[in-house]
């Protein structure tokens, strides 16, 4: 009996598993950027070969968007719940600079800061929408920052008259501060020196 063909299977089934396939090309961009990574990079990293990627993910800037909103999605769910968590501001603000640290190291320990500073940011003047989607993850952290010091004026662990706006600029430079300096090898004693000091000048 011959199988009519609507019967037959179409296609071949995904041999990947795509969430592991972007985590896994997300390190040779950390590590490279966009323009530093080639297919090469990115076939070796996720074990598939080239038409295989181009057939799962696109061209290279359409893998790397995807990356990169994997990334942000990964990491908005570790801060929101260093922000949320119900402690006092001193220990709110440690546990998110905490889950920075967390995010900008390697497994082996050595920084390599905020993907989107440290890969897409190099690549925002080659491509506006990768510009946008890092802008629009900025602001929406420093609108945690905010929303977490208004809270703790609130509950008076602030003066009335603190500069809401001001206080959260430092925590938010701080934070990125510290994606450059872990990028660039600085020592975690002195990373952990330049939070105490930040959390005593907000919290005074």
């Amino acid at each position: 009996m011959v199988q009519n063909i609507s019967d037959k299977p179409r296609g071949r089934p995904r041999a990947y598993d795509r969430p592991t396939a972007l985590k896994s090309m997300r390190e040779p961009f950390w590590e490279k950027g966009f323009s530093g990574t080639s297919l090469d990079d990115l076939s070796a990293a996720t074990a598939m070969n080239r038409p295989s990627l181009y057939n799962a993910f696109g061209d290279k800037s359409a893998a790397f968007m995807e990356v990169l909103e994997d990334y942000i999605a990964e990491t908005r769910a570790l801060y929101v719940a260093a922000f949320t968590a119900d402690v006092p501001l001193r220990e709110g603000l440690r546990r998110v600079y905490d889950t920075a640290i967390q995010i900008y190291a390697s497994e082996d320990g050595k920084g390599r800061g905020c993907f989107m500073i440290s890969a897409a940011l190099i690549d925002s003047l080659r491509d506006r929408e990768i510009a946008e989607v890092v802008l629009k993850a900025l602001h929406e952290l420093d609108r945690a920052f905010r929303r977490r010091l208004k809270i703790a004026q609130q509950k008076g662990e602030l003066s009335p008259n603190a500069d809401i706006d001001a206080l959260a600029t430092v925590a938010i430079t701080l934070n990125n501060t510290l994606s450059v300096r872990m990028r660039a090898g600085e020592d975690m004693a002195t990373v952990r020196k330049f939070i105490d000091q930040t959390i005593g000048v907000i919290c005074g």
